[in-house]
């Protein structure tokens, strides 16, 4: 089974039937085609609440963990982003579908940490809502170390993709990455600080690159630097992508998302001409 999402991205690895999925709209149009779309796509069956306490039942009545739950900001019975609160309370990794959507608002769902937002104003948003259920219930897959040598900085990173579900290691140095990179050949995404005491980010990638190929591994560097050269020259040592901090949570997460979506592309290709 195949997704060719609205980032061009291709979804595939068969069923996600035994997810538990939750969805909390009382839109009968939006229920219907998110309902349809999934099932197309990952073979899951959403289980729809159209009231808060419909939520609070479907919650109460099964032992069986909510792998991800989809959720209006306002339901019948929760018009003050009750069923939102909910979700986040109980630690229920939960997309956002709503139709409100302000500078305030996406603050607000930020500080929530909910795994992502769709807003309801395009003729896509369906599309886009099934892509987010997608990398979610697919990102496990990817490996990505974290490399810098800051304690925040690691656990503030940590944190963003633990969210988005992704497999996490992280290192203090370059040379502690090097030795789970040897490690850990899954690793599929480093997101690399730039000034680090032993060994920087410019020459961590080099020592990499000698070895391995942007067609193995994906490398992002960061840095809060206001030198604006930082990022030619991370790309020119042979990263391929440069951030700088503060991050824009939705930046970030896009980034970390084509840097991927690049890499299996890659290896999609490869694996055709192998074959042809």
């Amino acid at each position: 089974m195949a997704f060719l999402g609205i980032s061009g991205m291709p979804y595939s690895g068969g069923s996600f039937a035994d997810a538990r999925i939750i969805l909390a709209e009382d839109t009968n149009v939006f229920t219907s085609m998110i309902s349809s779309k999934l099932k197309e796509l990952v073979d899951v069956d959403v289980e729809v609440c159209r009231t808060f306490e419909e939520l609070q039942m479907a919650y109460e009545r099964s032992i069986e963990p909510i792998r991800l739950a989809i959720s209006n900001i306002n339901l019948p019975g929760a018009e003050r982003g009750e069923a939102l609160e909910y979700l986040v309370d109980l630690s229920i990794p939960t997309i956002v579908f709503t139709g409100t959507f302000q500078q305030k608002t996406r603050d607000e769902l930020l500080a929530k940490e909910v795994v992502d937002y769709i807003v309801k104003d395009n003729v896509f948003a369906v599309d886009l809502l099934a892509e987010s259920v997608c990398r979610f219930l697919t990102n496990h897959r990817h490996h990505v170390l974290i490399v810098d040598d800051s304690p925040t900085a690691r656990a503030l990173l940590t944190s963003r993709l633990k969210r988005y579900n992704f497999r996490v290691s992280v290192a203090e140095n370059g040379a502690k990455a090097l030795e789970l990179l040897a490690e850990h050949r899954d690793i599929s995404l480093m997101i690399t600080d730039y000034n680090m005491p032993d060994i920087d980010g410019f020459e961590l990638t080099r020592r990499i690159r000698a070895t391995v190929g942007s067609h193995e591994l994906r490398i992002i560097g960061v840095s809060s630097s206001v030198d604006r050269l930082l990022s030619a020259r991370f790309l020119k040592a042979g990263g391929n992508d440069f951030i700088l901090r503060p991050f824009i949570d939705e930046e970030f997460y896009c980034r970390v998302n084509q840097n991927l979506d690049t890499l299996l592309q890659i290896k999609s290709l490869g694996k055709e001409r192998a074959v042809a």
